[in-house]
């Protein structure tokens, strides 16, 4: 029987530090670009809506022959803005568990978790909004 070797062996030097720094930062690069996306999606999504809807009260326009399409687009783009905020945090947060997982230890830091930062934070918040904004369209609240 055959027992698993590890796939490399970490060696705790200073290059091997400020590699596993860049990784962890690429990370927070890459949470925040899908934040800014979704961000643009959720308030393209919600300006689409309430344009069409303000210029649909209006005189000077003939009546559209799909009236319903910006609200569907609308709420496409909300909710694409939302789904991409949760994968991006469920990919921020597995890929953080595995950064501080005890093969890296040696390379990580002085702490044995990952520090908290305020962008996690801002993208569960957005996603709360993304999901206000998509109920407020669906139920036509605003």
């Amino acid at each position: 029987m055959m027992t698993d070797p590890q796939r490399f062996e970490v060696q705790a030097t200073a290059e091997s530090h400020f590699s596993w720094l860049r990784t962890r930062l690429s990370l927070e690069r890459t949470l925040m670009s899908w934040v800014r996306t979704a961000t643009a999606l959720i308030g393209f999504g919600f300006t689409i809506v309430q344009f069409f809807e303000r210029i649909k009260g209006s005189d000077s326009f003939n009546a559209p022959a799909f009236p319903d399409a910006p609200r569907y687009l609308g709420l496409g783009l909300i909710l694409a803005g939302v789904f991409a905020l949760g994968v991006s945090i469920w990919q921020y947060c597995s890929l953080r568990r595995y950064l501080w997982n005890s093969e890296f230890s040696p390379i990580a830091g002085i702490r044995n978790e990952p520090g908290a930062t305020p962008l996690l934070a801002t993208a569960v918040v957005l996603a709360f909004i993304g999901v206000f904004a998509f109920l407020s369209v669906l139920l036509r609240i605003f």
